[in-house]
């Protein structure tokens, strides 16, 4: 596999830059620089020491190119890409908005860092590189060091060399190295159709991000860290001798008891909680022990030897019932995707892809296509290959009209997809009922415990997590759980004995900033340097440099005072005046308060006021009064994810408003009255929290 950067060195005849994958950004070994600046300065450093400059550019945006050594036979090609916000079709964030930055001050330069999928690493990068979710990284950040991780994919993602956690890792290595501030993700991964942020969660206490310091920024539908935090305890201490009684009068109480008791034998320590549980489950490493000890329980003389007799055909039935019953309708899990793309052109690109599958099938008779091939041959039908990819992404036991669609890694360990006929297959499962008039008085459990540690997690997660019996509580829980994708991961401030001095500077705008200008909402500060004998006309020119270099409305900004200092004048030495690290408010002429590029929400000014308790936009679907303007959640509006928004929609107050008074109906007139009550509302999810704990004390 050739490289476009190998091949341009070669024409130069220069020999390229090579680093190792699992070693790059580390300060002590893999990495030769080791800067101590913020990171608008960092990155320039990294872009001239560890890159080569590309040949060409994507919509005039420059590209540079990391090389990374994966083995002794891949080499893995990471690119950085610029992208200049004056000259940009989307100056604005969403990413910012979503996770709660609005207020921040629009940057002069977005750097997009990213690792192509493998079957593109032998190509020049395209246009609608930054619009495709198939990237096996994809990571951006803001030259004031805010960001975002947008694309993790890894072996499950259809990638053949690399697994999640070593993508995950160098990313981690690169924005510690870069001294980046704080990077945000919307953790929406799944695993064999299970939210894993709930999963994971439930089990370790924190999502799969959490396992490199990603904590909770903000949940959507009002919820709060508090009502995260008492979700996730609520959950994970859910006893299981408990869930086992109240499963009692289910179908599946047998079949849990069963995986308890079975993971129970196995495991050395107690395991008391579902958490316990979940835990062990997916830290279980080899398969041996458990095989080795299933078989001795398999063996094991049995009360009942008819049922250790039932034929194999019997099993296969009960199998294929359990394997349809895990099976989802692509409808329905489209329903619950956020995707920029409406739901009619999702399932049409997959009937495109089963197509496309059932051919192949017709064709060979048997074996699958992989990723690769799939996406060709959809391709002639479709040209917009982030659709084909964000399709493909989720297809894994879906069921598509009458065919259901998997996807396994195969003997090559390369991603494989497969169709079958659902028809064909239930038919030969109902002929076969007549082999037994009579129904067995206990029926088989499936999945057998331990034979598939993920499908037992799957069938727990479904049942206890999703569909737990009669609790308002525990669903209530999940459901908050699942409402809380934003996580954010802070590298704290770190002073470095260098003979420098770094402060960070806060500007304000107006005479009323100086109140607010420290608080959660106001905009971030910017990491100024000086030395250590620098006077104040030092650090004002220093500061002037700074924020000039960072953000669109200060390219002619003018500091003229620094309030910290009180009456010092220009030309006083600072050291001994002002520690290290300490924030500074700076005031100053020439900020273009009329800009566009003021803030990274956009000019635009929204109003959200949710019953849910959101005051800003959380990324979720939302519509607005065409009355009052105000924006609230559709699935808060009584609208479902399905339904497509009404052309005209007025918001319950402003219905009521416009309501005539009904005086021949006092009951209806009480009603309205209780809507507009002027009692305190309760925001969030509180309030039905206290509610349930009190129904269980």
């Amino acid at each position: 596999m050739s490289i476009p950067i190998l091949d341009s060195c070669r024409k130069r005849k220069r020999r390229p830059k090579l680093f190792g994958l699992h070693t790059f950004a580390e300060p002590d070994s893999g990495c030769p620089i080791n800067p101590t600046g913020p990171f608008r300065d960092n990155i320039r450093v990294f872009l001239k020491q560890c890159a080569e400059p590309e040949d060409y550019c994507v919509k005039g945006m420059r590209i540079w190119c990391t090389l990374l050594a994966h083995d002794k036979t891949s080499v893995v090609p990471l690119y950085t890409i610029r992208e200049d916000v004056n000259n940009s079709s989307n100056p604005f964030c969403d990413h910012c908005r979503c996770t709660g930055w609005s207020n921040h001050f629009v940057s002069k330069r977005k750097y997009h860092v990213l690792i192509p999928n493998d079957r593109d690493w032998n190509k020049p990068l395209e246009d609608d590189v930054l619009n495709l979710h198939s990237h096996l990284l994809h990571g951006l950040i803001h030259c004031n060091g805010f960001g975002h991780l947008l694309c993790i994919n890894g072996i499950e993602g259809g990638s053949k060399y690399l697994c999640g956690r070593e993508i995950m890792d160098l990313w981690d290595r690169i924005c510690e190295i870069l001294r980046a501030r704080k990077i945000s993700v919307e953790d929406v991964s799944k695993k064999h159709g299970m939210d894993l942020r709930l999963l994971h969660g439930v089990a370790y206490g924190h999502t799969w991000f959490g396992r490199w310091g990603y904590k909770f920024c903000r949940g959507s539908y009002g919820v709060s860290e508090q009502n995260y935090d008492r979700a996730i305890e609520i959950l994970s201490s859910h006893e299981l001798d408990k869930i086992i009684q109240d499963f009692s009068e289910r179908d599946q109480c047998r079949q849990i008891q069963c995986m308890v008791q079975h993971y129970r034998d196995l495991s050395e320590s107690q395991l008391i909680t579902i958490r316990d549980l979940f835990k062990f489950m997916l830290t279980i490493k080899s398969c041996s022990t458990m095989r080795k000890k299933l078989v001795t329980a398999t063996n094991a003389p049995s009360a009942s030897t008819q049922k250790n007799s039932i034929s194999i055909s019997l099993h296969k039935k009960a199998t294929l019932k359990e394997k349809y019953s895990r099976c989802k309708n692509f409808t329905n899990v489209i329903a619950h995707m956020d995707s920029r793309w409406p739901a009619k052109r999702l399932e049409f690109a997959a009937q495109v892809i089963v197509n496309a599958l059932k051919e192949h099938k017709s064709e060979f008779g048997h074996g699958g296509m992989t990723r690769q091939d799939v996406r060709d041959a959809a391709r002639m039908h479709i040209g917009d290959t982030g659709l084909l990819d964000y399709v493909l992404k989720s297809m894994n036991n879906v069921i598509v009209g009458c065919h259901i669609v998997r996807r396994a890694i195969n003997a090559s360990r390369i991603l494989e997809y497969t169709i079958e006929d659902m028809d064909n297959e239930l038919k030969a499962a109902e002929g076969g009922r007549e082999i037994h008039q009579k129904p067995l008085p206990d029926p088989l459990p499936a999945p057998v415990p331990g034979t598939d540690v993920y499908n037992d997690v799957g069938y727990l997660y479904n049942n206890i997590l999703l569909n737990y019996p009669e609790s308002e509580l525990l669903e209530l829980a999940t459901q908050a759980v699942l409402d809380s994708k934003h996580f954010v991961k802070e590298w704290p401030f770190k002073d470095v004995d260098d003979k420098l001095l770094r402060f960070f500077c806060h500007v304000m705008l107006s005479l009323f900033d100086a109140e607010n200008i420290l608080t959660e909402n106001s905009p971030c500060g910017e990491l100024v340097m000086v030395p250590l004998h620098a006077t104040v006309f030092d650090l004002k020119q220093a500061v002037e440099k700074a924020l000039r270099d960072t953000y669109c409305i200060m390219d002619k900004l003018v500091v003229t005072e620094i309030d910290n200092l009180g009456e010092m004048e220009d030309r006083d030495v600072i050291f001994g005046a002002l520690q290290s690290g300490a924030e500074i408010l700076v005031r100053g002429s020439g900020i273009d308060l009329d800009s566009n590029l003021r803030h990274e929400g956009g000019a635009d000014n929204w109003i959200v006021r949710c019953d849910c308790g959101a005051q800003d936009d959380d990324g979720e679907r939302m519509v607005a009064c065409d009355i009052c303007e105000v924006w609230q959640h559709t699935r808060c509006c009584g609208i479902e994810d399905t339904e497509a928004v009404p052309p005209l929609f007025v918001c319950p107050g402003c219905r009521i408003s416009l309501e005539p008074p009904m005086s021949d109906s006092p009951l209806e007139f009480q009603n309205c009255d209780d809507l507009l009550l002027d009692s305190p509302i309760v925001y969030g999810m509180d309030y039905e929290y206290d509610n349930c704990i009190g129904l269980l004390q």
